[in-house]
């Protein structure tokens, strides 16, 4: 079932990209920072091929409070899969729809930020965390650990940053102008159509040496001549991408 939610988080999880451990945090209730994600992704290990996934996403489908539930499933922007998915099981939306998108069954505790912490101590923390541990921090985090872990070497963890409630277009845009983030990052972004109305992302992403050429080269014709110019001189970016600003740039005139 691919439900109609989407996150780039759960977009890993239904490509198969998930090791089994990470699959059986989720199906026991970890690794969603909304409601919606975490009936997604339940909905979705229920039926893992790992029968300690299957059976952990069972119990924990089993431990939803009815209530919250109903009330859930009763919201404006539930799928229809995920209601017809607990339809089955017997579960009807309530009468009224619930206010709360947190998720119904939290296993995963809050992470705990030490007071006074300074940067290096912070790179320790996350450092001697387990890939689970950092995939919560980067999801209900604070946004000097989001900096942190958008760079981790795990995909997963940087993923789950871009996953996270708390992301904001202006971070995103900072996210978009690090030349040290990776491709699969970028590309991400880039494919995110909400954080694409925003014009300072479109812009960092196609002054990003780093993003895919064949993503750039389809940005340069959202951009102002201004910023056309700047890119048709910046030797930061592939030669490709300046040779075309120069032609649209007179194209323009």
């Amino acid at each position: 079932m691919d439900a109609g939610f989407r996150t780039p988080l759960l977009d890993v999880f239904r490509r198969g990209e998930a090791p089994v451990e990470l699959r059986l945090e989720a199906a026991r209730g970890v690794l969603a920072p909304r409601a919606h994600e975490q009936l997604e992704l339940l909905i979705l290990l229920v039926k893992d091929a790992d029968p300690d996934v299957a059976a952990a996403a069972e119990s924990t489908l089993q431990s939803l409070p009815g209530e919250a539930l109903a009330g859930f499933l009763a919201r404006s922007d539930v799928s229809a899969e995920t209601r017809a998915f607990f339809a089955a099981r017997g579960v009807t939306p309530a009468a009224l729809p619930g206010d709360s998108v947190a998720p119904l069954v939290d296993a995963a505790p809050e992470p705990e930020k030490p007071a006074n912490e300074d940067a290096k101590s912070t790179l320790q923390r996350l450092a001697a965390m387990t890939v689970a541990q950092r995939m919560g921090v980067a999801m209900k985090g604070s946004r000097e650990e989001r900096a942190i872990l958008i760079r981790d070497p795990n995909k997963l963890v940087s993923v789950a940053v871009l996953s996270s409630p708390k992301m904001s277009e202006p971070e995103v845009e900072s996210i978009a102008k690090m030349a040290s983030i990776s491709e699969e990052i970028l590309r991400i972004i880039a494919n995110t159509r909400a954080w694409m109305k925003r014009y300072g992302i479109v812009l960092a992403l196609a002054r990003n040496p780093k993003t895919p050429v064949a993503i750039s080269m389809n940005l340069l014709s959202r951009l102002n001549d201004k910023d056309l110019r700047a890119i048709s001189t910046d030797r930061n970016v592939p030669e490709v991408l300046r040779i075309t600003a120069r032609q649209k740039i007179v194209l323009n005139k």
